[in-house]
């Protein structure tokens, strides 16, 4: 297996010379397994152009997909590349032998300026036919153009800089409006600025870059064959606040600060790398005599945009000698030189050639290469054949450059989406950190890896990195998932272990304190890490012992307060007699159950704060679940332990409201045994009605007689309704008390007289008192003298009771006289109704011809009838019809009756002597045929139907009987 590993990683390696990109470097990988399954794509893929030119190439410029190329000395093909298949064809209309110098194209695609060798310059807009000639520049060889991509727009350039052959750069602003024969022509200006000189006098400007910073400031960067300079300022205020007037302005007087070099190829070429369209250039390439100047650019810095700046010598073979470059283009991680004959790639971070690409000779020399900053194409051509490449992940292996030189948040940064990749740089950043003894970085980079965690967790003990260790421990096992809970539990013992072992070797050592108190922060720090919560929850029983085999009770007590393990932090308390701290950790929680389990300890040390404690808590307290504790604790039968019972006992009946019967009687207790004097209070205050008190009377009654407190066993009898066993007990205690009880039962006054007689008798036998007795006459107005006679011993004389009998004979007096009238009122009475009666036999009613029932409307005298008082009159059969639904059952059922009996009773005779023989047979078989009629007229017509009750009950009926609702609804319809 190791041998197959082995070929093919050299196969990987052999595969790598021949992918363009930065060099690989053979790294093992930790963890991961990588099989390339298919050949990856190169960073450049070459594609030629299907393009055959009807002339020869004689310059070519691309931008935001605008293609343009010069054919001949006077053709222009120009191609959007969006549709290549419509290519545009300019004629130059030139009749001379010049020929184009160079094209230049701004970055939108708009603008083309043809600078040609007779130092003419032609204009050409992207939406345009016509070529414009630029009257103002003629003169003047333009050798270079720096657009201005701020201000630069379709239709405007804005102020741009020309640099001439002559060493001169000039600003200027094109137009793309047409205005006719005698319209604006296209240069609106042409200005001189600044002239460039080497040693020898002026000398052409090769390259022009403008650049505007995000603080408003200007940047201009030129180039000589030899120079580079820098020019840096603000735009003057004013009109011409847009242009570069007042940026060069600022160097008339002295020389712009300039790199120099003393090789020379006769030109040079400055490239510069965007990341995205209309940003600011991130980097640079310069093309000169010595090789490619390559750094930076920081548009921040105040002196000089140009950082890290490096020059990369040319690869071998190609130099100011036979073989120049011709053209150069950056990438973001590369810089392609032209030559006559390839195209090799130099990679920008370790200056090696990662490409070497040649062309064949059919096509002819290349001329020169350009890129499109908005798709990142490079473009090369000769004067038969134009080419493409494509730009394909070219940060690839970046990675590893980077890895190689050490500098790891880079090589981070372009690995990120690779997890095997990372892993590697990861591994390197930790070996790299453990071989510098920085153990803490290297501890986190170990944890972020694959690498076998016995491995690494053996090198830091090896170290005697105990610190580092716990910090590789710690990021492990913040990194596991829920599902790993058996090496969290190992990761989080360790841990604890480690702290302990620590954090006890520090103690007591005083030159050690602040590392002490440090380790021991982190350890809390550790404890209480949201991160670690769970875990630490899932191993707590194990993280308890090593505390407690350690001897730490103060993190015991501080662990168990994160596990919010109170219990175990109350025991700990009470262990150690430190019940305020119990309480106070109790009263901080308000845990219930806690409160039950530890109140019977709590309550033998500190009952009146314990209670305060449970009265703060109110009724989240379960009174019933701490009746034990104070049971366990009022059997001392000291008055504080009472008091402290009572006192909670009442804020749970008075304030709380409780109507448990347990706590009542338990109260009732506690006042039995410690204060008598509220016993007979609370009795009073809970009422006398026997379903309205909430403690068991039976109990309470045998409670208050074992305590011999007589008044409430009295009230309890009250309650109870045992009137005699009031008395009887209350004759005991004082006749008041007994009086009050005898008025108790209002309404049997059988019960009363004999409850008085009681009194009575105890007044007269067992005190011998004729006056109290003669006051109990006269108390209660049942009791007579002759009633309490037979109690008084046979020597008392009259004298006592003189007042007694003739109280008694006038009221025997006055009670005749009341039954004499009432009787006379009642004879009057008598003779009333019996003249009512005899008035009422004379009473008649007077009934029209014309008369209808008031039922159904049709004739009243077509048929038996009714009339009433009230003058409604109706039909007997209609009658019986509205009065049977407001019947009850019973005397519906009795109507029915009625009828039948009267259907079946023979009709009456018209003699005399029949009718009289009809009579006496139905007084000897049963009622007769006028009795009968009789009842059902007081059944039936007893009321008005529409004036009587029973209107008044029928006012919640519906007008439509409910089962006859749908057909009346139909009805109207």
């Amino acid at each position: 297996m190791a041998s197959i590993l082995d070929e093919y990683e050299d196969s990987l390696s052999r595969s790598a010379v021949l992918q363009p990109g930065c060099p690989n470097v053979a790294i093992p990988h930790s963890g991961y397994v990588n099989a390339q399954l298919e050949k990856e794509v190169p960073i450049f893929t070459k594609q030629r152009i299907d393009f055959t030119p009807s002339e020869r190439i004689t310059s070519l410029v691309v931008s935001c997909n605008q293609l343009c190329m010069s054919l001949g000395k006077d053709s222009l093909l120009r191609i959007d590349l969006g549709k290549a298949s419509e290519p545009n064809h300019v004629e130059l209309g030139r009749k001379d032998d010049a020929k184009v110098h160079k094209m230049f194209l701004d970055h939108t695609g708009s603008h083309l300026l043809i600078a040609l060798s007779s130092t003419e310059v032609l204009y050409v807009n992207r939406n345009g036919q016509k070529v414009r000639p630029l009257a103002r520049w003629k003169g003047q060889l333009v050798e270079s153009v720096g657009w201005n991509k701020a201000l630069g727009t379709e239709s405007s350039t804005g102020p741009i800089l020309v640099g001439t052959a002559q060493g001169q750069i000039f600003e200027a602003e094109l137009s793309a409006s047409e205005g006719g024969l005698f319209g604006p022509a296209p240069d609106l200006y042409f200005r001189p600025l600044y002239v460039l000189n080497e040693e020898g006098g002026p000398a052409p400007v090769c390259s022009l870059e403008a650049e505007r910073g995000p603080d408003g400031r200007g940047f201009v960067i030129a180039t000589t064959r030899q120079r580079l300079f820098q020019f840096i300022g603000r735009a003057a205020e004013g009109a011409e606040a847009q242009g570069f007037s007042g940026l060069f302005a600022a160097y008339t007087d002295h020389p712009p600060p300039f790199r120099e070099f003393p090789s020379n190829l006769g030109y040079s070429e400055l490239a510069f790398y965007t990341p995205k369209l209309r940003s600011a250039p991130r980097a640079f390439a310069w093309m000169m005599g010595d090789g490619v100047l390559y750094g930076s650019l920081d548009c921040g810095r105040p002196d000089s945009l140009l950082s890290e700046e490096r020059v990369w010598e040319y690869p071998e073979g190609v130099g100011p000698g036979a073989s120049p470059p011709l053209a150069i283009v950056l990438t973001q991680f590369h810089f392609l030189l032209l030559l006559a004959d390839r195209v090799e790639a130099v990679c920008t971070l370790t200056g090696q050639v990662v490409l070497r690409d040649h062309f064949l000779e059919k096509f002819g020399p290349l001329k020169h290469m350009v890129k499109d900053s908005s798709t990142g194409q490079l473009w090369a051509y000769t004067e038969r054949a134009v080419f493409r490449y494509h730009v394909q992940r070219e940060a690839r292996d970046v990675w590893r450059t980077y890895l190689d030189m050490n500098r790891f948040d880079l090589a981070k940064e372009y690995c990120r989406e690779r997890p095997d990749c990372l892993d590697t740089v990861l591994a390197r950043e930790a070996d790299f950190c453990f071989r510098q003894h920085r153990y803490l970085e290297s501890a986190r980079c170990y944890a972020l890896t694959q690498s076998y965690f016995e491995e690494i967790a053996l090198k830091f003990l090896e170290a005697r990195q105990e610190e580092a260790l716990a910090e590789f421990l710690q990021r492990k096992l913040a990194s596991l998932k829920p599902s790993e809970r058996t090496q969290a539990t190992l990761l989080t013992t360790w841990l604890t272990e480690l702290y302990l072992s620590r954090l006890g070797a520090l103690q007591g050592d005083p030159e050690a304190l602040n590392l002490y108190r440090e380790t021991r922060e982190r350890f809390r720090a550790f404890l209480i890490s949201p991160r670690h919560k769970e875990w630490l929850f899932a191993s707590r029983a194990s993280i308890h012992e090593l505390l407690a085999s350690h001897g730490d009770t103060e993190h015991m007590v501080y662990f168990a307060v994160i596990m919010q393990d109170y219990e175990r932090v109350v025991a700990y308390h009470c262990q150690h007699e430190a019940y305020e701290e119990a309480l106070a950790v109790l009263s901080r929680h308000r845990d219930p159950q806690l409160f039950y389990k530890f109140s019977p300890i709590l309550i033998r040390h500190i009952p009146r704060q314990l209670v305060d404690a449970w009265i703060e808590l109110g009724n989240r307290l379960d009174a019933r679940q701490l009746i034990p504790a104070l049971v366990n604790y009022s059997q001392g039968g000291e008055t504080q332990q009472v008091s402290q019972a009572i006192r909670y006992m009442e804020f749970c009946v008075n304030v709380l409201g409780e109507t448990e019967q347990a706590i009542h009687n338990y109260l009732l207790s506690l006042y039995a045994r410690g204060q008598p004097a509220s016993l007979l209070a609370y009795l009073e205050q809970a009422g006398a009605s026997p379903h309205r008190v909430h403690y068991d009377l039976k109990y309470a009654l045998r409670l208050c007689a074992e305590h011999g407190h007589h008044r409430a066993c009295v009230h309890v009898y009250k309650v109870l309704e045992l009137y005699e066993e009031a008395v009887d007990l209350a004759l005991q205690v004082d006749v008041d008390l007994a009086k009050q009880c005898a008025d108790l039962p209002e309404e049997d006054e059988e019960l009363r007289k004999k409850l008085w007689l009681k009194i009575a008798r105890h007044v007269v036998q067992e005190e011998e008192d004729v006056q109290t007795a003669m006051a109990c006459l006269a108390s209660c107005p049942l009791l007579k003298i002759e009633d309490v006679l037979p109690f008084f011993p046979d020597f008392v004389t009259i004298d006592h009771f003189k007042e007694a009998i003739c109280s008694s004979l006038k009221a025997y007096n006055h009670h005749i006289q009341e039954l004499q009238r009432e009787m006379e009122e009642a004879t009057a009475s008598a003779q009333r109704i019996r003249r009512d009666l005899q008035e009422l036999r004379g009473r008649y009613g007077t009934v029209e011809p014309q008369d209808k029932c008031a039922t159904c409307d049709f004739p009243l005298l077509n048929r038996p009838f009714y009339l009433f008082l009230c003058g409604h009159m109706f039909h007997a059969d209609c009658l019986l019809q509205a009065v049977r639904p407001g019947l009850p059952a019973y005397k519906q059922a009795r109507l029915e009756e009625l009828q039948r009996k009267l259907g079946a009773a023979p009709p009456p005779a018209k003699g005399s002597a029949q009718a009289k023989e009809a009579e006496g047979g139905a007084a000897a078989g049963g009622p007769s045929r006028e009795q009968l009629r009789a009842d059902l007229d007081e059944l039936v017509a007893a009321e008005c139907v529409y004036c009587g009750e029973l209107m008044i009950r029928s006012i919640d009926r519906p007008f439509i009987d409910p089962q006859r609702y749908e057909e009346e609804h139909l009805s109207w319809l």
